[in-house]
């Protein structure tokens, strides 16, 4: 992994950035979710050119928690490239989505405070943020020398967006492949952008699967994980390279079919590249639950996984 720099702005001392633009960014705006990308100014901070694809900043809102205590600072992750949106590193972008939930014996609706802070500010508008954070879950620092394929759910696409990005402005000629799942086909994030990305690109590959419509071959529903068997001729090979890295981002869960999958569809050399298996539960899969992860199942140091509730 590359020198990453991190918290050069802290939450006691958080800087204020400017939103630049909002918009939605999902493939309809017939969906049922409310995303967003924001696009945040943070030139003359310390987070101007300092953070890399792939990290996360924070979110202070304005106000006070039920404690009368101000709110806490909520990390989202970047979804620019290392160079920002505007190719100069002045100006980075996340992914969010608005949290709206029903209190399951009360009724009332619950909103999300940071994310609706987020979704509700115009252009403009000062926000107050701190960051950079994180740095397990980047490119490599050699990145033409691997192959990638990214995996994401939801909002679990904003990171994957900054490094797809970049590895493109780079003319990276490995293999990249995303794999994009969501609930509805409304849903797709940036789905159009990916879509003239994979035109214009021949070594990247932009796969889709949807869990509630009919998307799979004869006519059923997909999970993003099964990709790895639909399109076993084109991801196996990439897999069975010492080149590959998956990958992996979105609600949690995804990540145990991640697993699986990569485990039911390769020889098993190849899986334990990337899924150290106990003997008594390798022939089984299929029976494999959360719990075992990191006890009975292990992802290795190919396999780079994020995931939230």
């Amino acid at each position: 992994m590359p020198e990453t720099l991190m918290h050069l702005v802290t939450p006691l001392s958080p800087v204020l950035g400017r939103v630049v633009s909002t918009a939605r960014c999902t493939a309809s705006a017939k969906s049922a979710a409310f995303v967003r990308h924001v696009a945040i100014d943070v030139s003359g901070t310390p987070l101007e050119g300092k953070f890399l694809a792939g990290q996360s900043f924070g979110v202070l809102a304005p106000g006070l928690d039920a404690n009368g205590k101000p709110h806490k600072v909520r990390l989202y992750s970047i979804a620019s490239p290392t160079q920002g949106e505007d190719g100069h590193g002045k100006v980075l972008a996340t992914t969010v989505k608005r949290t709206i939930d029903e209190h399951h014996e009360t009724r009332a609706l619950f909103f999300g405070v940071a994310s609706n802070y987020l979704c509700d500010l115009r252009v403009g508008a000062e926000v107050r943020v701190s960051g950079p954070n994180g740095k397990r879950f980047l490119l490599p620092a050699e990145p033409a020398l691997h192959d990638y394929i990214f995996i994401a759910t939801g909002t679990g696409i904003a990171p994957f967006r900054g490094m797809i990005m970049e590895l493109l402005a780079r003319n990276v000629r490995s293999n990249i492949v995303l794999m994009m799942g969501s609930p509805y086909a409304t849903d797709l994030l940036y789905h159009q952008d990916f879509e003239r990305l994979a035109h214009e690109h021949l070594n990247f590959t932009y796969l889709t699967a949807i869990s509630r419509e009919a998307s799979a071959p004869g006519g059923g529903p997909m999970y993003v994980h099964e990709r790895l068997r639909t399109h076993a001729d084109l991801l196996a090979p990439i897999l069975r390279s010492e080149r590959a890295l998956v990958y992996v981002c979105g609600i949690a869960g995804m990540e145990l079919g991640v697993l699986q999958a990569l485990v039911a569809t390769l020889p098993q050399d190849a899986a334990d590249q990337y899924v150290k298996v106990d003997p008594e539960v390798r022939t089984q899969p299929q029976a494999w639950n959360r719990r075992m992860i990191h006890k009975q199942i292990s992802p290795t140091r190919r396999v780079l996984m994020e995931v939230y509730d």
